[in-house]
């Protein structure tokens, strides 16, 4: 699945011609009619949260400074998104190396563009201090004990029947996720479900500890004697024995509301379980669906989205932000560039929202400086002198 970047293809499906910014989308072909069918066009962004216990296991996720601390990461992640600053910790949230959440690009890229935004609680365990849809899930247990999620259904049909209101006033939709541990989980629904995912999926570190995650998810199919592929037709039992609770909650959204408009899926290799669970459920929504992520993911050598979606799906577009932070100020800002953090909180499927809406207007230097007065913002909000 080759990408193309904007600048080399403008000219044949009119991009250019529209005021598309050259340099910050690229694409397969597929996606070339998906992202000329979103252009100038306002979307809404949901992101959904939640939280699960395998995110504590030590050293398999780096969103919080230590295992504990993501618990608070997606309640803190909403509401930097929509107050510019967290109530439910003191601080930033950062990674252990103290790299900012992925969430500053997200809010960053909302606010240029004046695109807005909902946040959907799946099952967290600390409540953002916004406000926020209320799908009745829980936090997501230990996958290694294989009872992982309850009520995925519930949860799932809640959810559809939100999708399928947002439609209804949309010209489309933006679902995007914060959950810690969540390329753990979607190993294990990937494996469970037949796709071949075995070192595949991503990491927020750039040593990405894949044996870690597989010796995670084994455990779990072994506690509930399931096998590899033997779910391939029961998404709901291999969320609940070895998923998250954002996975029901995003592939109900996102079921309800591609019925009548586009959607696209911001995030990471997570987005691939949730489209395999899609085309389990409804595969004639994937006409209306694509992946928006970012060029640190489809360039990462330590996964594989594009290979992941082929298996699946291999009609559903891939779009890429090309974000570079090569020229920023801040060391945390610029360890992105280093293969850490690459996604989460919608960063790139926004990133991607706000260039088709935005055009000329944006640049990948004004995204740098934007996410940079955010930053300093946060800071000082921090230490009691401002927060926006």
């Amino acid at each position: 699945m080759h990408l193309t970047v904007i600048r080399m293809i403008a000219h044949k499906v009119g991009l250019g011609d529209m005021g598309v910014h050259d340099a910050l989308i690229t694409f397969d072909r597929k996606g070339e009619i998906f992202a000329r069918e979103l252009l100038g066009k306002s979307p809404l962004f949901a992101c959904v949260i939640g939280t699960t216990n395998t995110a504590k296991i030590r050293n398999i996720s780096a969103a919080g400074k230590n295992p504990e601390f993501t618990d608070y990461t997606p309640p803190a992640d909403v509401e930097l998104l929509l107050l510019g600053s967290c109530k439910c910790i003191p601080e930033v949230p950062v990674t252990p190396e103290g790299i900012p959440t992925p969430a500053l690009i997200t809010r960053s890229m909302l606010k240029l563009s004046n695109i807005p935004t909902i946040v959907v609680n799946s099952g967290v365990k600390v409540k953002p201090s916004v406000p926020f849809v209320e799908l009745g899930g829980t936090p997501g247990e230990d996958i290694r004990s294989g009872k992982a999620v309850q009520n995925a259904e519930g949860v799932l049909e809640r959810a559809k029947g939100l999708g399928t209101e947002l439609s209804k006033s949309m010209e489309y939709l933006v679902v995007g996720e914060s959950i810690p541990g969540g390329t753990t989980t979607a190993l294990g629904v990937l494996l469970a479900m037949g796709v071949n995912a075995q070192g595949k999926v991503s990491s927020s570190m750039p040593d990405n500890p894949h044996e870690l995650k597989l010796r995670a998810v084994r455990d779990g199919l072994k506690a509930a004697g399931v096998t590899p592929g033997s779910l391939a037709r029961d998404p709901f039992k291999a969320v609940s024995i070895i998923g998250d609770p954002v996975m029901p909650a995003f592939a109900g959204i996102v079921l309800g509301a591609a019925k009548k408009i586009p959607v696209l899926m911001a995030g990471g290799t997570q987005m691939a379980a949730i489209l395999t669970i899609l085309k389990c459920l409804d595969p004639s929504i994937l006409d209306n669906v694509a992946i928006g992520t970012t060029r640190w993911i489809t360039s990462d050598k330590t996964s594989d989205l594009r290979g992941l979606v082929t298996q699946i799906g291999e009609n559903v577009p891939v779009l890429a932000a090309d974000l570079d932070f090569g020229s920023s100020k801040y060391a945390g800002i610029k360890a992105y560039q280093d293969g850490f953090v690459k996604e989460g909180v919608g960063a790139g499927g926004i990133t991607i929202a706000a260039t088709l809406k935005l055009g000329v207007m944006i640049t990948k230097e004004a995204i740098v400086r934007k996410i940079e007065a955010n930053y300093e913002n946060l800071i000082r909000g921090v230490h009691g002198v401002r927060s926006n």
